[in-house]
């Protein structure tokens, strides 16, 4: 056998299969920063240079991304917005807006809301339910309005939605997700928060599960992504629907606001504590370089001696 064909040979070997190449493009795709997804597609797609295997890397990552990051899209008709979540799925393509009854048929590649159908009355929760959803829904709006500039939220019944009195148990999920997009000044962020409300009737309480994520990138001449996710519980009484929204909302504000007050103490201290632990506190040699006194070094002399030269 020739050189040439051994070196054909192991190229060919070395080639990446289609299921690999698609591997690898959503690897990426779903490591995208906040709101930088059709960006990283882009490059992804000129990267690859083969159309079949882009599509099959974006259908399968695109849909987990929108909904890990909780993205937000406008109604058709401008009257609102629907998250796109896993509480909200009602199949793949559609998702359901609780505040509207409506479901939403989205295009997940393109990021966009086609079209918006009524919700049947199985895809919704029983009128008992729906009060307790409903009020729990205009107090956390009122929150995030008054918390999150940019910020939106859903609450859906995700546990017991036929429940049509007291007597048994049901949970609501309040989802917040609030987005700072900002290319031109090369930085993106992202806030998102999933609380769910589990209604414990023989013991009449509500047990309250907290999950917050952070994300930063600022890429600047440079590349600095920051991650953070808290978790947190806590409980309250069950009360008429307006007093646990307000007794469950409080809960909410308490906890987010204790977690954005050391997140801010911590990012302060930044550059004193996290950036310095980046470097290595000494040289490999384990000794301090002499700044104040340099001028007892003499590189050439130095060299001159450990290679014997000039002797």
């Amino acid at each position: 056998m020739s050189e040439n064909e051994d070196f054909n040979d192991t190229e060919a070997e070395a080639e990446l299969s289609v299921e690999q190449k698609v591997e690898i493009a959503k690897w990426f795709l779903l490591n995208s920063p906040a709101g930088e997804i059709q960006y990283v597609s882009k490059d992804i797609r000129a990267v690859l240079n083969d159309e079949n295997v882009y599509t099959m890397a974006a259908e399968e990552a695109f849909p987990l991304y929108n909904k890990s990051h909780l993205i937000c899209l406008q109604l058709p008709d401008r009257t609102g917005d629907v998250l796109i979540t896993s509480f909200g799925e009602i199949s793949k393509n559609e998702y359901i807006d609780p505040r509207t009854a409506n479901v939403a048929i989205v295009d997940h590649v393109k990021q966009v809301c086609k079209e918006v159908r009524p919700a049947s009355d199985e895809e919704l929760p029983s009128a008992y339910v729906e009060d307790y959803r409903c009020a729990l829904e205009a107090e956390a709006t009122k929150y995030v309005s008054e918390a999150y500039p940019k910020g939106v939220c859903a609450v859906y019944c995700t546990k017991g939605k036929d429940v049509e009195e007291q007597g048994s148990n049901f949970e609501l999920v309040v989802v917040i997700s609030a987005a700072r997009h900002s290319p031109q000044n090369f930085c993106n962020g992202s806030w998102r928060s999933i609380w769910s409300a589990e209604f414990k009737d023989e013991l009449q309480m509500v047990e309250v599960r907290g999950r917050m994520q952070v994300g930063a990138h600022y890429f600047e001449e440079g590349n600095v992504q920051f991650d953070a996710k808290h978790e947190c519980k806590d409980t309250t009484l069950i009360q008429s629907p307006d007093d646990s929204a307000l007794s469950l909302v409080h809960i909410i504000r308490q906890h987010e606001t204790e977690y954005l007050n050391s997140l801010q103490k911590s990012y302060l201290n930044l550059s004193d504590t996290t950036f310095k632990d980046l470097r290595r506190k000494l040289p490999v040699t384990r000794t301090l370089f002499p700044w104040h006194n340099t001028m007892q070094f003499n590189l050439v002399k130095d060299i001159s001696k450990e290679l014997g030269v000039g002797k």
